[in-house]
């Protein structure tokens, strides 16, 4: 068969997806969960949970299918959970948004981060500056574009930038500064100097701020700070979040984005000819989750830093090097000390030695940055404690 044109390609590249004969190969989720399934190892490469989420919320999304909420929503998204959203940023943030105007339901915030730059970037000559390692979307739909994807490093093992190098990659031709926070897959929380300092370049050389903030609930040490919050960032800032990780219903891919009106639509304009619309029955059963009580809020952070313990203490005892993490579902290991030179094939031997699936963080940046994350390997937490209890005594037989 001839070779196939589109830009399907320059997106597959820029995932990484393109093998050496020059045809698309799986992800490393794909490539992961399958090894899991054919060896029966726990499988902590992909982050979702093995739980349900809250009875309220599921109960909820029952009702709605029952009583025929079963038709497109509006292109917008349903008005409660319009109004659910901007009262949640409201309560937690003290944001005070226009529901019909400053918020835009998703298909998840994969959607959403894809609508928006799809949205803002002009052309080839224009730059989206992201930290690396970053969530393997963001390279491709930067791609998908056209435009180029600038890094800039996290450094192990606390996973903070050096501002200097942050402040060589914005110039007059970047776009979009891209924020995760907290980070997946590194687990890292931003300091609040970091932010002050992409606000203070996204002002002077005039480029746009997008956060992707979906892990926002599962901060383990005080609250998150959106930087839409932020003096000076509001005008210029789009902010990401979805139900999935707050609320175990990852499946449901309900996002949202939200920012100053005219910002929100274009995004609109982008959004409305993806999806259209998406999750009907789902849209009021997350407004039932975003009125929950701050102690189903506080619970899950708590529930999910004690996992995050469990499951660091074992890759300690297992001979693993271990970043603590400050939020998110993931733990990030060195396996150096255990004899690793190419995380990579560590991952892949990993389900038939011991039983566990991980995922490489080098799956997560760019070719020339490889060797500086060449070790480094990402659990997910988000998994019930009998589970990690489980992965744990099978993390120990690598040094029995």
């Amino acid at each position: 068969m001839r070779e196939i044109p589109g830009a399907w390609r320059r997106t597959a590249m820029g995932a990484g997806l393109i093998s050496a004969d020059a045809s698309p190969r799986p992800t490393i989720f794909a490539e992961m969960s399958a090894l899991a399934a054919r060896t029966g190892a726990i499988n902590l490469g992909q982050g979702f949970p093995d739980e349900d989420g809250p009875r309220e919320v599921l109960d909820a999304a029952r009702e709605a299918i029952a009583n025929g909420v079963n038709q497109y929503p509006p292109g917008r998204g349903t008005p409660d959970l319009l109004l659910a959203i901007s009262e949640h940023q409201r309560r937690f943030y003290g944001l005070d948004l226009d529901p019909q105007r400053n918020v835009l339901v998703t298909a998840g915030a994969t959607e959403a981060l894809a609508a928006a730059l799809l949205a803002l970037i002009d052309g080839p000559e224009d730059e989206v500056v992201v930290f690396e390692p970053y969530y393997d979307s963001y390279a491709a739909v930067v791609a998908l574009t056209g435009a180029r994807l600038v890094t800039v490093p996290l450094r192990w093992p606390d996973f903070q930038p050096d501002l200097d190098q942050l402040r060589a990659a914005v110039t007059d031709r970047t776009r979009v500064i891209l924020v995760n926070d907290p980070h997946n897959p590194t687990g890292a929380v931003f300091s609040r100097e970091l932010q002050d300092e992409v606000i203070r370049l996204a002002d002077r050389h005039d480029a746009f701020i997008i956060t992707d903030e979906v892990y926002e609930h599962l901060v383990f040490d005080g609250p998150h700070v959106p930087i839409a919050t932020l003096p000076g960032a509001w005008e210029r800032t789009l902010t990401i979040s979805s139900c999935g990780k707050t609320f175990s219903v990852t499946g449901w891919k309900i996002g949202w984005i939200t920012g100053p009106a005219v910002l929100v639509d274009a995004v609109l304009a982008v959004k409305q000819f993806l999806t259209y619309v998406n999750g009907a029955p789902f849209q009021p059963a997350i407004a039932t989750g975003l009125r929950m009580s701050d102690d189903f809020f506080r619970g899950i952070a708590r529930t999910l830093r004690d996992k995050r313990d469990l499951l660091g203490a074992g890759l300690r005892s297992a001979g693993f090097e271990v970043s603590i993490a400050a939020g998110s579902y993931f733990t990030v290991a060195d396996a150096a000390p255990l004899g690793a030179t190419d995380a990579a094939d560590f991952c892949r031997a990993l389900p038939d030695r011991v039983g566990v699936v991980a995922i490489p963080l080098t799956a997560f940046v760019t070719t020339g940055r490889r060797a500086q994350y060449a070790t480094l390997v990402r659990f997910a937490a988000c998994k019930r404690v009998r589970v990690l209890e489980d992965a744990v005594l099978r993390l120990g037989a690598l040094t029995a």
